[in-house]
């Protein structure tokens, strides 16, 4: 079931992309309709989709799905992405995009057994300690709320913003526990604290209304014809994202790292709660670049792995996913409207993804040096790990900052294996 399940996302995905119907790269969304619209050649538009992509596939991608042995969906959609842009026009480019759309599905699958089963039959087997990668995300990922308010509303409210939620954390820490009827309840603190610092973000965003002065533009006239190709496309978006909610329900694919992590521990509630966050986040972004350029992404807002987390009957899952990712497409005015009216909750959603990459840049790097640490300690790991992330810094083509610290993780286990073979080194010692 997995094997058909990621075969029919790599086809479907390889085909919307062949067809300008959906991307996943935010990156490459605006450029799709100067290829639809004759402005650039398809030639150059492979090339750009690869350029895009490919980095972040092989060096962000790949390493954090294999240190939780779930799939990252950046894995899946950014490669995807590639393949339909490279493929022919037509009939033919369909055919071919959803042949090799579906073969690099289920080879993901198979591909991240394969080397995690290899690396158990490693002398030095260093898989138990690199789960260790995703340890300080469950707890830094209810920091991301107070960044948020501090890159918005200036550092004094993001510690108000902070503190509130450090002591919501510690209230449910030691009283987050109770009896309704014969079931025990446990609240989770993180989850808490989460969830009160989104709902101060949120107050705070509502509160900020459109400046008097200010000019807006109506979106949705403008590009009436765009929004029009959107909603006619809506069967095969529905089908999209009851695949990828289906998925996201039998733990085979995540939408970020931070739900990654969190449902690799059993968090699930947190990681529903994180993912989201994110699609909150996600909603300026995919609404207005899918209004103005008439492609859509994917996974749409990212609100299906929410659906996926939470329901774990991979057909229920399907059916929610695709009504939820329809109802996304059919109110993209209202949003857009919304939006114009909340010009906080618009600046919000940037923050959010800024804020969440600086705080998983960080966790996964002090992660990296932790899982490093646990595999070769006594200062081995923690130096090649240091020393990659301040060697990228110096790179032409550095891979991205939250990817070194799963890649330095990586790295350290394969070295020490090295070593032993040498006898350079002994666990334990």
């Amino acid at each position: 079931m997995k094997y058909i399940i990621m075969a029919l996302i790599g086809a479907l995905a390889s085909i919307l992309a062949n067809k300008g119907v959906a991307v996943f790269n935010d990156g490459l969304r605006p450029i799709i309709p100067e290829y639809l619209e004759g402005r650039m050649n398809k030639k150059a538009l492979a090339a750009t989709s690869f350029a895009l992509g490919f980095g972040l596939v092989i060096g962000f991608g790949i390493p954090v799905s294999i240190a939780a042995s779930i799939i990252l969906i950046h894995s899946v959609l950014l490669g995807t992405d590639i393949i339909g842009t490279w493929c022919p026009e037509g009939k033919k480019g369909i055919v071919i995009s959803g042949a090799i759309g579906a073969l690099y599905g289920a080879g993901l699958v198979a591909g991240l057994k394969f080397i995690v089963d290899a690396f158990k039959l490693l002398p030095v087997n260093f898989l138990p300690q690199l789960g260790q990668v995703g340890t300080p995300i469950v707890a830094a990922f209810a920091v991301f709320p107070a960044l948020v308010v501090g890159y918005q509303y200036g550092v004094k409210n993001g510690i108000i913003t902070l503190i509130i939620s450090f002591l919501v954390r510690q209230f449910v820490q030691y009283y987050g526990h109770f009896v309704i009827g014969t079931a025990k309840v446990a609240l989770n603190p993180e989850g808490m604290a989460l969830l009160t610092g989104m709902i101060i973000m949120i107050i705070y965003a509502v509160r900020e209304k459109p400046d008097k002065d200010s000019q807006t533009v109506d979106l949705v006239s403008l590009f009436s014809d765009r929004v029009g190709r959107i909603k006619k496309n809506i069967p095969y978006l529905a089908v999209m994202g009851g695949l990828v909610a289906a998925a996201t329900s039998m733990s085979i694919v995540a939408g970020d790292p931070i739900s990654l992590n969190l449902l690799a521990k059993g968090k699930n509630v947190e990681a529903a709660l994180t993912a989201l966050a994110r699609g909150i986040g996600f909603v300026p972004l995919v609404a207005t670049t899918a209004i103005a350029t008439g492609v859509y992404g994917p996974v749409g807002m990212t609100f299906v792995f929410v659906v996926g987390i939470l329901i774990k009957s991979p057909i229920i899952a399907f059916i929610v996913g695709a009504i939820t990712i329809s109802l996304e497409v059919l109110l993209l005015s209202a949003l857009a409207k919304f939006l114009d009216k909340f010009p906080g909750m618009k600046k919000c959603g940037d923050n959010i993804r800024t804020a969440m990459s600086k705080v998983l840049e960080i966790a996964l790097l002090v992660g990296g040096m932790m899982a490093a640490n646990a595999m070769a300690p006594g200062g081995l790991g923690l130096f090649v790990v240091i020393g990659l992330y301040v060697l990228n810094k110096t790179s032409k083509k550095p891979i991205v900052d939250m990817a070194v610290g799963p890649v330095g993780a990586i790295f350290v286990g394969i070295l020490i294996n090295v070593l032993y073979v040498l006898g350079l080194y002994l666990p334990g010692k």
